[in-house]
């Protein structure tokens, strides 16, 4: 527990101190078997290996429903001692409760006393706190707090009575014969497993716990293992030692060029090039990985994949939404996010900026656009809409949002009515409302927006004005819009550098701007914008940790609120995304809800290390990735054997490395890079790559998409246009978001429309082209080498001889087909060779194009391994 939680450090030392010594006390040294070696696992690996499930004894302590886990094979104390070391430290205020004792985040033993955070609170959110939580209270009777439990409700009956279920009134209502008696009214009876839970709980004492997500994460003891020689860093001690108790063991390292291209894919989103596979296959250097790892953390492309998750958080796009769904320029948002990774914005100042980077004393440039995060916002400029209630509508999307993406909650269910499981009020909801309610935008307007000159193109420009005289030179101090209408002026009576003036614009970008004078905020009764309830006052959710005390109840004291060391929730929610990036899913596999209804984490005590860890490094975002992809849980290999099928099918304990097709974006990059169209530019407006007509038909617009040229239809994804209403569509098929709204995690399907698009859109068609030329022009040697090539290419790794065969027998059919129809052969290589040296030419290039095209669909090829 924390100081600010109330209990503290006392003269006997800390709650930290307490959970080591009784876990020394109820649990003794491990035992077991010599593990493998690396050398052997493949072999051994099908096998599974019975000795290493630990057999767990549980003493029983009925008095406070602590239940130590004690290893068969070690001498412990005697559970009578354990108990009354257990009660004194209690006594001494050491721990507020003997259930503080119990391991943070694992799951108690088959046969003891119900958890309530593990077995009873989803019992009661799911059946009993839509009657009788935070928000509906039928019959006075509130479940979710043990004191007005323990009072009961209307009908002056205690509903639970420590240490006696059959008194309970809890009890004799759920095990009611009579429909109109029993409860849940109207629902389903609850389980005869369930009755037997809240029944063993109620006799040991009906302990309520704190939720685990609202509790300081501290870092935790790490636990001994048996394969220590297997472990890099605290990850794998932590995750090392959860396998050793499912009797499950690492899966060995992947080989070095699966490593390779797994870690640059994670890293940049990008498959690294052969000079850089060659490069790193060929440092035989102790730290060659490591070196690795160092350059990818540096590349200008790290920014750019690292922004492409928090543009999904930031609902970033360049349209205003709903019907009309008008073009607005907000690129220069995008621009700095990237940078922000790039040069590694500590993630507690990335978040003041963004929130209220207009705040901050002598703010700039910078600062200012870093704003735009809530200007994404949906807009309304639609013709008889009600401006008023477009921007309630946006300051709630705000609200939802900033508690979605850094606190990990649904909060916006208080919007309404008070949240029907967390604890949670309406009124916190707009109080917390009133941070937001300050800003200068409106619902139907884009206004505040930034102008301004970009550095490179201010640089360009000025020295070409100098050029020009004086004349031009009076404009060089002009603001933005002014000098731009007179340089279409001056441009009329001038030939020099005519052209290249005309095409240079200032940049444009949405960015926050608050009221001189404060609007006064009210609880919107059921939400209604015209239906103004009481006045509120700015202010944070009582459930969680106290607003900083020297902090201005504004958005810029809300963000400093937010990354306080004191929040338990904030640094736990962003490490969970960032786990969530290497292996598809979160430690808290419900990201967006560490409330009551969410999932508990799989490894409570890796979360909250990973979680202390990015806290003590200063909120340093690449340090934490550096220890993500060192450690030797990241470097397994991905193979999935018979017996983690059975045991860990979704890969939750880590007994493997990570293995899932990659997300849209980095499959269209990933593509464009194998082939050696991508162009790799960084930053600036966004483009307008291949897209079927009709896509963009709006009776209510005159907006058509028109295909960039000069290399920028082949950027990468993160810079493509965005329209909410209709989005990219081959990003659509991979499940990408509209981003009409925050989105925390994406869905990932698998439909036959995906495969039409990785095998005929005319991105990865053209992708396919230009693979077919590298193999015939970059490898003059046999047919054989020149698909080997390709296939490296694509995969990182020489093909075996099963899978070279088959390639080599399509070239040669393909081959075979376009000398019999050379015009076939011509069309097909069109969109990049219209006119080919040859007919020869044209049917090789055909032929590899054909090989090509397979092996950009190789699961492989599409996937991280």
């Amino acid at each position: 527990m924390s100081e600010t939680s109330g209990y503290g450090k006392s003269a006997i030392g800390s709650t930290t101190m307490s959970r080591q010594l009784t876990r020394r006390l109820g649990t003794g040294e491990t035992t077991g078997q010599e593990w493998p070696a690396a050398s052997d696992w493949t072999a051994k690996e099908m096998a599974h290996d019975k000795t290493h499930e630990r057999g767990v004894l549980q003493a029983r302590l009925p008095c406070c429903g602590f239940r130590p886990s004690v290893s068969r094979a070690a001498g412990v104390l005697p559970p009578g001692l354990i108990c009354v070391l257990v009660g004194w430290l209690c006594s001494a205020g050491v721990v507020s409760t003997f259930s503080e004792l119990r391991a943070e985040g694992t799951k108690p033993a088959s046969g003891s006393t119900p958890s309530f955070n593990w077995d009873i609170r989803p019992i009661l959110s799911n059946r009993c706190f839509k009657c009788h939580g935070p928000d509906v209270k039928k019959g006075e009777l509130d479940l979710q707090d043990r004191q007005a439990a323990l009072r009961g409700g209307q009908s002056g009956r205690p509903a639970i009575v420590p240490g006696d279920s059959q008194a309970s009134e809890l009890i004799r209502r759920l095990t009611a014969t009579e429909k109109s008696y029993r409860m849940p009214r109207g629902g389903d009876p609850l389980s005869a497993e369930e009755i037997a839970k809240l029944r063993a709980w109620i006799d040991a004492g009906a302990v309520y716990e704190e939720h685990w997500a609202f509790v300081p994460p501290q870092r935790p003891s790490l636990p001994a293992v048996t394969h220590s020689a297997w472990v890099r860093n605290p990850i794998d001690q932590l995750v090392l030692a959860r396998l050793e108790e499912l009797g499950l063991q690492p899966s060995p390292e992947a080989d070095r060029s699966t490593l390779a291209r797994r870690v640059s894919l994670d890293l940049t989103g990008l498959p690294p090039t052969l000079e850089e596979l060659e490069s790193f296959l060929q440092d035989n250097r102790p730290d060659a990985y490591e070196r690795y790892v160092e350059r990818l953390l540096a590349s200008p492309h790290y920014g750019e994949h690292q922004a492409r998750y928090w543009l999904d958080l930031a609902r970033f796009a360049d349209t205003n939404g709903y019907e009309a769904d008008h073009r607005r320029s907000i690129w220069p948002y995008r621009d700095w996010v990237i940078q922000a990774f790039n040069r590694n914005l500590p993630f507690d100042q990335f978040t003041i900026e963004q929130l209220a980077g207009d705040l901050l004393p002598q703010a700039t440039l910078q600062q200012r656009i870093a704003t735009g995060f809530h200007r994404n916002t949906l807009v309304n400029t639609e013709g008889g809409t009600d401006d008023e209630e477009f921007r309630v509508a946006a300051v709630v999307d705000r609200v939802n949002t900033t508690m979605t993406v850094w606190m990990g909650l649904t909060f916006g269910c208080a919007q309404c009515h008070n949240h029907k499981y967390d604890p949670f009020t309406t009124r916190e909801y707009y109080q917390l409302f009133a941070f937001f309610n300050n800003t200068a935008d409106r619902g139907r307007s884009n206004d505040p927006q930034l102008v301004y000159w970009p550095p490179e193109i201010e640089n360009e420009r000025q020295a070409m004005l100098r050029r020009l005289g004086p004349e031009w030179g009076r404009m060089l101090h002009l603001s933005p819009i002014p000098a731009a209408v007179l340089t279409r002026q001056v441009l009329l009576r001038t030939q020099a550098d005519q052209r290249r003036l005309a095409d240079l614009h200032p940049a444009v970008t949405l960015v926050l701007q608050e009221l001189p004078q404060p609007r006064q905020t009210h609880i919107l009764i059921r939400g209604e914008f015209r239906n103004p309830g009481e006045k509120v006052f700015p202010d944070t959710p009582a459930k969680l940790h106290p607003f900083p005390a020297d902090a201005p109840r504004n958005r810029l004291g809300l963000a400093r609120w937010l990354v306080d060391r004191r929040n338990p929730l904030t640094a736990r929610v962003i490490v969970n995304r960032l786990w969530a990036q290497y292996w598809g899913r979160g430690l808290v596999e419900t990201s967006s809800d560490f409330g009551y209804q969410g999932d508990r984490p799989t490894n409570q005590a890796l979360l909250d290390w990973l979680a202390v860890e990015f806290l003590e490094s200063g909120w340093d975002v690449k340090h934490l990735h550096r220890r993500i992809v060192t450690s030797s849980t990241y470097r397994q290999s991905s193979r999935v054997t018979p017996l983690l099928r059975e045991r860990d099918p979704d890969n939750r304990w880590f007994a493997r490395g990570p293995r899932f097709r990659l997300d849209a974006e980095t499959l269209r990059d990933n593509a464009l890079a194998i082939s050696g169209l991508l162009f790799r530019k960084i930053g600036g407006p966004s483009v307008f790559p291949y897209q079927p007509e009709g896509i963009w038909f709006n009776p209510y617009s005159s907006d058509r998409w028109v295909m960039s040229t000069g290399g920028d239809q082949y950027r990468r994804g993160i810079y493509t246009f965005w329209r909410r209403t209709a989005h990219y569509p081959s990003f659509a098929a991979f499940d990408a978001p509209s981003r009409e709204v925050c989105c925390d995690r994406r869905p990932r399907t698998n439909t036959p429309l995906q495969a039409l698009v990785t095998l005929n859109d005319p991105a990865f068609f053209h992708a396919a082209i230009a693979l077919g030329r590298r193999m015939l022009r970059e490898n003059s040697s046999s047919v054989e080498e020149r698909v080997a090539y390709g296939f490296r290419l694509c995969v990182a790794r020489q093909p075996s001889p099963a899978e070279l065969q088959p390639l080599v027998e399509l070239y040669r059919s393909a081959q075979a087909k376009y000398r019999q129809q050379p015009e076939a052969a011509r069309a097909l290589i069109r969109p990049l060779e219209p006119q080919p040296a040859s007919q020869e030419e044209a049917v090789e290039l055909a032929a590899w194009t054909v090989v090509a095209n397979v092996l950009l669909n190789l699961d492989e090829t599409l996937c991280k391994h």
